[in-house]
């Protein structure tokens, strides 16, 4: 009762979920490793922000490239602010998912060298071809407090460099591109500006990145187990509801239908 398993149908049916099985298993181990790297860069995230300053220098240096291992780690730096190279980030958003930029401005150290300072989002002009209103800043030498972040790059980031933009705005925060452009050495990396604080409130700094969520990975891996195992479950609930429909049928041909007994005997003469 079972060479039925052998027709094209069947076969075809038995092979998708021979496929699918192997298939499940791995989605759901995949979904289980972005939970794991999501809940090792929570940690890394928390450790990092709760860490005590540093001066930048002992992090980075002109060239450097910052490892994970430092990103979000708290720094300090002093120096004097170079409003001539300032360049705005195009398409950042606020903390309400409001469109602008991100305000870039070199802070020249007291050796010479230069640090980039992300001092925080505006609202971008009415037009994309004109720079837009920005803050001020302190006059004379200053000590700023921020989190050290990597270099942007498109492999990383996904966004596109852009070529051909207006004066003074640029796409990605890269200490490199902005070496060439400043024409002195500019220490690898960048820095999210804490403190001090803008007071008039026109410059809105970045907020410290969220390591509380853990999103819905882990739901997703045990989802697609369960599927797993419910392709072999459910292939034998069709091979057997396919036995019993096979056993049934098999029964009346040998018995014949009681229809066609009926019919028989009301066609024969009595005598």
């Amino acid at each position: 009762m079972y060479r039925f398993l052998l027709s094209r149908q069947w076969v075809i049916l038995t092979l998708i979920a021979l496929v699918l099985v192997p298939t499940m298993i791995e989605l759901g181990f995949w979904q289980f490793h972005r939970h794991e790297r999501r809940v090792a860069q929570n940690a890394l995230i928390a450790d990092s922000v709760a860490a005590k300053p540093v001066p930048v220098e002992e992090l980075t240096s002109p060239g450097h490239t910052v490892p994970r291992a430092d990103y979000w780690r708290p720094v300090t730096a002093t120096g004097t602010f170079d409003t001539a190279h300032e360049v705005v980030v195009r398409r950042r958003t606020s903390s309400d998912d409001r469109v602008g930029v991100h305000v870039l401005t070199p802070l020249v150290l007291r050796d010479g060298k230069v640090l980039l300072v992300n001092r925080g989002w505006v609202p971008a002009a009415a037009d994309q071809h004109s720079y837009p209103a920005v803050p001020p800043v302190p006059e004379g030498e200053v000590t700023i407090t921020g989190r050290l972040k990597a270099d942007e790059t498109t492999g990383a980031s996904g966004i596109k460099d852009l070529k051909g933009l207006p004066d003074r705005q640029v796409m990605l925060i890269n200490s490199r591109q902005q070496a060439g452009l400043i024409g002195r050495e500019v220490l690898g990396g960048y820095v999210e500006q804490t403190a001090p604080e803008p007071a008039d409130g026109t410059i809105e700094q970045i907020s410290e990145p969220d390591h509380d969520s853990i999103g819905a990975h882990m739901a997703y891996a045990v989802q697609w187990w369960l599927f797993t195992a419910g392709v072999p479950v459910g292939w034998v609930i069709l091979v057997r509801r396919e036995k019993r429909d096979r056993e049934a049928a098999a029964a009346v041909d040998a018995s014949g239908t009681p229809e066609a007994d009926t019919a028989e005997t009301l066609a024969t003469p009595s005598r």
